[in-house]
């Protein structure tokens, strides 16, 4: 039986390792070797020290809402309103844009804890949303 094979890059050269662990499922995030700081979104430097050397850090998928609103407006097709945009703050540090997704998204609040979840799309890699608690 051979491995599944890998989906197709996606991204430019920075993104490309976040978009390939995405298409497993998995949500990865720069992890300086230099100095131990962690960041996203993906940079050729780290933000803290300037070091190139920067590597993957998977994320265990816990976060805590950060900041919030409701968006009324549809900008994107499939994504009907309301629906709720956030910046949550992952277990491991950085803090990520998302959309909020499940029966409490609309209602979710500051501090309210998260779950990673994913969204499927045609022709690219899942986009990682989070569930409320």
């Amino acid at each position: 039986m051979s491995a599944r094979p890998e989906p197709p890059a996606y991204g430019d050269p920075v993104t490309a390792p976040f978009w390939a662990a995405a298409a497993r499922r998995e949500l990865v995030v720069q992890e300086c070797e230099a100095c131990g700081a962690r960041q996203f979104t993906p940079r050729r430097l780290c933000l803290a020290c300037g070091s190139d050397h920067v590597g993957w850090l998977r994320c265990s998928g816990v976060a805590t809402v950060y900041s919030l609103t409701v968006s009324h407006l549809e900008v994107m097709p499939g994504v009907m309103p309301p629906y709720a945009v956030a910046i949550v703050a992952l277990a491991e540090g950085p803090r990520m844009l998302t959309r909020l997704v499940g029966d409490r998204a609309l209602t979710a609040a500051i501090d309210d804890p998260v779950v990673l979840a994913w969204e499927e799309r045609d022709e690219a890699p899942p986009l990682p949303v989070f569930r409320v608690g």
